[in-house]
C-alpha cells in the first residue's frame, strides 16, 4: 500500500497555503519592480506596505485568539512583535527588501506548521524547525536564481540572506510559542 503524501487534512491545508504564497511570490517576480515603481510614484508604497503589515498582524491576532493564549504566551508574542518592529525600523534596506521578511516569514510559518502537524500524526521527526528553515531557505534561493534569468531582475545574495533570516525568525518564533504553550499552557 502506498504511503500517503499528507498525514492529515490540516497538514495538507498548510502545504497548500505555503504553495499558494510561494506561487504568488514567484508569479510576481517579473512585474513586482513595475508595481513597486507605480506605487512609489503615486505615494502609495508605504501605505501599501503598512496595509500588508496590518493584515499579517490581524491574521496573527485572530489566529492567536482562537487558542486563548495565557499570560506567558502573550508576553512571548509581544516580545516577538517588538523584535520584528525593531528590525523593520533599524534595517537599512529598501522597503521592497523589507517585504522579504514578511513573504518568507509567512512561507516559513506554513512549512513549519505543516511539518509540525506531520510530526503530531506519528511521522518520526526530531524537530520540525530545522527542515522548515531548510525548505524556506531553498525556496528563497530558488527565488533569486529565477531572478538571475529574468531581464528586469538581478541575482542578489543579500536578498537570499533576507529570505533565510525571515524564514529563520518566523520558525524560531513558532518554535518558542509552541514550547511556551506546551510548558505553561
Amino acid at each position: 500500500m502506498p504511503m500517503p503524501v499528507f498525514h492529515s487534512k490540516r497538514e495538507r491545508r498548510y502545504w497548500l497555503y505555503a504553495l499558494a504564497v510561494v506561487a504568488a511570490i514567484y508569479a510576481t517576480l517579473g512585474v513586482s519592480p513595475k508595481i513597486a515603481g507605480f506605487l512609489r510614484e503615486h505615494g502609495l508604497l508605504e501605505p501599501a506596505f503598512a496595509m500588508g503589515m496590518i493584515l499579517v498582524v490581524a491574521s496573527i491576532v485572530t489566529n492567536g485568539m482562537k487558542a486563548r493564549p495565557g499570560g506567558a504566551e502573550i508576553t512571548v508574542i509581544l516580545g516577538i512583535a517588538a523584535v520584528y518592529m525593531l528590525l523593520f525600523v533599524r534595517l537599512e534596506a529598501s522597503l521592497e527588501e523589507r517585504t522579504h521578511l514578511i513573504e518568507y516569514g509567512v512561507v516559513g510559518v506554513f512549512v513549519y506548521e505543516a511539518l509540525s502537524e506531520r510530526a503530531r500524526n506519528g511521522h518520526s521527526m526530531m524537530t520540525p524547525a530545522v527542515p522548515a528553515i531548510a525548505v524556506t531557505a531553498a525556496i528563497g534561493v530558488l527565488d533569486e536564481c529565477i531572478q538571475a534569468i529574468l531581464p528586469n531582475r538581478v541575482f542578489d545574495p543579500q536578498d537570499i540572506l533576507f529570505n533565510v533570516l525571515a524564514g529563520t525568525m518566523a520558525v524560531v518564533a513558532c518554535t518558542v510559542l509552541a514550547w511556551v504553550r506546551k510548558t505553561w499552557g
